[in-house]
């Protein structure tokens, strides 16, 4: 399961474009809420969740994305039960944990970038305490972390996270059938 995290002021792009690729992929994903079951972006699109976020349990192979959206972002970090999913997902070898935009710097304030590649949000790269920041890059893999820079790295993203649960063949069947070059 992929449990896309999604609080009040969420990067409509960051979580949707992924959820889209996944599901294409035929991976199961849950959106899952911090709060109410309708989940307000931070450009005015509503969506429904699918989950809360008390009714994630991971198991080997999960994933836990967090989008961006700098409102989205600080609404995660304000909420404890994510920080505390992230952190057992972090520790979990065979548990996946991705973050795009503004999300990996949550990412490094709880101290889970430490010694790692990471990207982010240009910008905010000084929020990246302890990781090692690329340059140059949209999208960094460093052991199970996955970070990404922003919107506009959302479908490279959003393939990226399919062909890791899903293999090469799978992601370049969703490339074609989405006509993404």
């Amino acid at each position: 399961m992929v449990y896309i995290l999604l609080a009040p002021g969420f990067e409509e792009m960051e979580a949707l474009v992924p959820a889209d690729l996944l599901r294409r992929a035929g991976l199961e994903v849950a959106l899952t809420t911090v709060g109410p079951a309708l989940v307000p972006g931070g450009h005015n699109i509503t969506v429904q969740a699918d989950l809360t976020l008390d009714q994630v349990t991971l198991k080997a192979g999960d994933m836990v994305v967090l989008p961006g959206g700098g409102i989205g972002v600080e609404n995660l970090s304000a909420c404890p039960g994510v920080e505390s999913l992230v952190r057992r997902a972090a520790a979990d070898e065979l548990v996946w944990l991705a973050a795009i935009c503004a999300a990996p710097t949550l990412l490094a304030r709880w101290g889970l970038l430490t010694g790692k590649k990471a990207v982010c949000y240009p910008g905010l790269e000084d929020q990246l305490t302890g990781a090692i920041s690329q340059q140059g890059v949209s999208l960094v893999q460093d052991g199970k972390v996955i970070t990404a820079q922003g919107p506009g790295a959302a479908f490279d993203f959003g393939f990226y996270l399919v062909k890791t649960l899903a293999g090469a063949a799978r992601e370049q069947e969703v490339r074609h059938g989405t006509y993404y070059r």
